[in-house]
């Protein structure tokens, strides 16, 4: 890393990601130098079988394109792609984290019963992979249980926020009374968690994954 303030890249597949996470920028790593790069059909290519081979290349250019700008380390901030992190690290030379690998972190030490909410089915996949190998790290054998939400993504995608955090404060309503910890698969679930209260813990990647990613530069 550079030894002036910090230039992160935050790679997202979704618009409504960009303002939040430059708000935990500033607050985990004040002064540091935010760039946004967004692909915003990846999501929906990732379920389109005549493009879905595209995506890892698509991923691999924009962390170059973040390398080439001076970027000190990349966050991929859609954990649909979080997968695709560890083959762009290995030639990016910064780091990339994912942004759900902290999540995932809490997630299997706070219980064995986990249930994971996510508002695309593409998303669920990954999430559940993620939490098997980071459980198998810490050394522990949770119990998963997922649910897709219906109707949420198409409520917050076509700016009806308050009907997308309706539709995923009830889905943690229903996993809290059989679930040890609630897992928000997606960062745009982030603010639903806001809106409910329930007696076992919801988890949500920006936070964490904001906090992981300044702590890593700072090891550096």
């Amino acid at each position: 890393m550079s030894s002036s303030a910090p230039r992160i890249a935050f790679l997202h597949t979704g618009a409504v990601n960009i303002a939040p996470f430059g708000a935990l920028a500033a607050e985990f790593l004040p002064g540091a130098t935010v760039v946004n790069y967004l692909d915003d059909r990846i999501v929906a290519d990732l379920a389109d079988e005549a493009r879905v081979d595209s995506v890892p290349e698509r991923i691999d250019d924009l962390v170059r394109a973040a390398v080439a700008g001076g970027a000190d380390a990349v966050m991929f901030t859609c954990s649909s792609i979080s997968e695709l992190a560890a083959p762009a690290a290995a030639a990016a030379g910064v780091p990339v984290l994912r942004v759900d690998e902290a999540m995932a972190d809490a997630a299997v030490r706070s219980g064995r019963r986990i249930r994971v909410l996510a508002t695309l089915a593409t998303t669920c996949r990954p999430t559940l992979g993620l939490l098997e190998e980071r459980a198998a790290l810490a050394g522990v054998d949770p119990e998963f249980t997922s649910e897709v939400i219906e109707g949420a993504f198409a409520a917050v995608a076509g700016g009806d926020r308050p009907t997308h955090d309706r539709l995923v404060a009830a889905a943690i309503e229903r996993g809290a009374a059989e679930a040890d910890v609630i897992v928000l698969a997606q960062a745009s679930m982030a603010s639903a968690a806001e809106a409910v209260s329930v007696a076992v813990p919801v988890l949500t990647s920006p936070r964490l994954g904001v906090e992981r990613l300044a702590e890593s530069l700072q090891v550096r």
